[in-house]
């Protein structure tokens, strides 16, 4: 007799007990909707979606929230791509698992616990995974296949011969950006493969157990390298402009970030220094980005298409979200991995078509990316699962000015936590020191706030939200496990 993991046994289990209950029904179960979710990497709060003025155009992704709800004011878990999967995947919070850092083995830590897929699929659902919907390093070592009925990994990074910036000694190969592919040879993109496999389950009229699907799609870019075909760069007459700075910004900041911080210096001192020896390289970066941010939303333009054409659309809820943001040289910092609002402001949509009064509206409620999982369940009428830390937003996805009394909570690293409320951004590091900003007058967060008496008020209400409790660091994923 073959031998199978204790998770796969459940499975297994579970889906005949799901057979064996409807032995004898005399009527049929209704009809649960489909599930699209699309997973982006690396997409900021810069793209046309939150507004005319912002320069990364994603025409598609504005079309898409016309159909359903856009919660404008999301926030990823945490601003790493494994700690923000791992808890969208999980319904877990960072400080629940010790799941901080890109490293961490997310799937020892979180046990026997159900992911999001590995539910669906045990209430009867057809699940199928492509792309990168879990941290993509190691050779496809942090995904989990038993989660689906099908998966496939994302597929290798087509390369140009050498970095296309010119900047050898600049990072890694990874740290690069330009025009690339030709546009003729745009079918060797990772996502156009990831989006080739997503779109021909869709297209299939049914799979043959005749179940729901719970399809994700995961598309790699604006994630560096900033590589796009051509077509996407000359969308852009003029390049977009340079984000705002203020030259003294860390000189009002705390010890905690600046220890935290410390570590991801090298990215905004390399690109200065760059700068100075291959003048305009900073403009190529930002124009890149935006390059790659069209060609995502030319991505979720091919995987709505083939939904509009196959029919499933009137009962498929779609879901599009970015793991976390980026930040492109504000606040003097570069990628993710930092507590400030441009790494962890997302794109957040979820489109119900049987809600078509809630359609084309704006949620503003602050909300954290551990509501999708009880969400998801609420939308398709699947039983309540106990086992999360976050709160359903189905109400909010019927009405969107509903009331919700929490902030989002977002962690990066054991100890530091970032706490957003409509109008404040309050920061706790680990060593006890803090920030806090006024995003009615200071968008950009370059006042702190944290230490002015007469915003202690502000400080002690968010403070309240702090986690008390925080788990030790899950091991890292040792580098043999596939």
């Amino acid at each position: 007799m073959s031998i199978i993991s204790r998770r796969s046994f459940l499975k297994l289990a579970s889906l005949a007990a799901l057979s064996s209950s409807a032995y004898g029904r005399q009527t049929p179960p209704p009809r649960r909707p489909n599930v699209l979710l699309i997973t982006i990497d690396d997409m900021n709060d810069g793209i046309s979606l939150f507004g005319a003025d912002r320069p990364f155009k994603t025409p598609n992704i504005e079309t898409l929230a016309k159909r359903g709800v856009f919660f404008n004011r999301a926030y990823c878990a945490s601003a790493a791509c494994n700690p923000s999967r791992a808890s969208m995947l999980t319904g877990l919070r960072p400080h629940k698992t010790g799941i901080y850092g890109n490293r961490t083995d997310w799937r020892r830590a979180a046990g026997e616990h159900l992911t999001l897929p590995e539910y669906f699929g045990r209430h009867g659902y057809y699940t199928a995974g492509f792309g990168k919907i879990y941290h993509h390093h190691s050779n496809g070592a942090y995904n989990d296949p038993d989660s689906w009925d099908r998966f496939k990994k994302m597929d290798p990074q087509y390369m140009p011969p050498k970095k296309l910036n010119g900047a050898t000694r600049y990072g890694s190969r990874n740290t690069d950006w330009g025009a690339w592919p030709a546009d003729d040879h745009e079918e060797k993109t990772i996502d156009f493969k990831s989006v080739g496999y997503a779109t021909r389950v869709i297209e299939q009229k049914r799979n043959s157990s005749g179940k729901p699907f719970f399809l994700a799609c995961g598309i790699f870019k604006p994630h560096s390298p900033f590589f796009a075909p051509p077509k996407y760069h000359t969308r852009y007459k003029t390049p977009p402009p340079l984000p705002p700075r203020k030259e003294d910004d860390w000189s009002d900041l705390p010890t905690g970030a600046a220890a935290l911080m410390r570590p991801k210096k090298w990215f905004w001192k390399g690109m200065t220094a760059l700068e100075k020896t291959k003048p305009g390289s900073y403009r190529k970066f930002i124009h890149s980005y935006a390059a790659c941010c069209s060609f995502a939303d030319a991505s979720v333009k091919r995987l709505l298409d083939a939904l509009d054409k196959s029919g499933h659309a009137d009962n498929t809820i779609i879901v599009l979200w970015s793991d976390h943001g980026f930040h492109l040289g504000e606040k003097d910092h570069i990628e993710k991995f930092a507590l400030w609002e441009k790494s962890n402001h997302i794109p957040f949509i979820i489109v119900d078509p049987r809600k078509s009064k809630s359609a084309g509206k704006v949620c503003s409620q602050p909300v954290d990316m551990t509501v999708l999982y009880p969400t998801l369940l609420e939308l398709c009428g699947l039983e309540k699962f106990d086992k999360l830390d976050g709160r359903s937003a189905a109400g909010l996805v019927t009405n969107p000015e509903a009331s919700w009394r929490q902030p989002a909570l977002m962690t990066y690293g054991r100890n530091n936590h970032a706490i957003r409320s409509k109008r404040w951004r309050y920061i706790r590091y680990a060593d006890g020191t803090d920030e806090l900003y006024d995003h009615a007058k200071d968008p950009n967060e370059w006042t702190n706030l944290a230490g002015d008496p007469g915003h202690a008020s502000i400080v002690k209400e968010h403070a309240k939200w702090i986690p008390k409790q925080n788990a030790p660091q899950a091991p890292d994923l040792k580098r043999n496990r596939k």
